[in-house]
């Protein structure tokens, strides 16, 4: 199975250690599905961990070893087509990546604009709750 997964979720999994998003990392490090990234969201993170409001939270050490692990574990994918679907560009480069690693899943917490969409090509996109449940991971 592969994923794609939200900066934001990646984030909260960072913040938390006992959320949902800790979870889906600890199942994504127990090998129990292939993680897609792309250096677009690579960066992303590389930027949002470096926001004085997330810094005040994150120690930078965790988020580098986030950003590192990423790296080396999860697939990244090359740059996919370009994608304008969102009203949300920053979003769009998730449904490139999506698109061009064949993901079955975008998980995000975006309900204004990827939830909405549903589907994007053969990449059904959900919430990480309705993820977890789908695969009985949530409890």
């Amino acid at each position: 199975m592969r994923l794609v997964v939200d900066t934001n979720v990646l984030i909260s999994a960072l913040l938390v250690e006992a959320s949902l998003p800790a979870r889906l990392i600890g199942h994504w490090r127990a090998g129990r599905f292939t993680l897609l990234t792309s250096a677009e969201q690579l960066e992303e993170l590389a930027r949002v961990t470096r926001y004085p409001k997330i810094r005040a939270r994150l120690h930078p050490a965790v988020a580098g070893r986030l950003i590192n692990d990423l790296r080396k574990v999860a697939v990244v994918v090359e740059a996919g087509p370009n994608v304008e679907v969102t009203r949300d560009p920053f979003d769009d480069y998730l449904l490139a990546t999506a698109s061009a690693g064949r993901a079955d899943f975008l998980l995000t917490g975006d309900r204004r604009d990827l939830l909405k969409i549903g589907r994007y090509e053969q990449t059904r996109i959900l919430s990480l709750r309705d993820f977890l449940a789908l695969h009985g991971w949530d409890r």
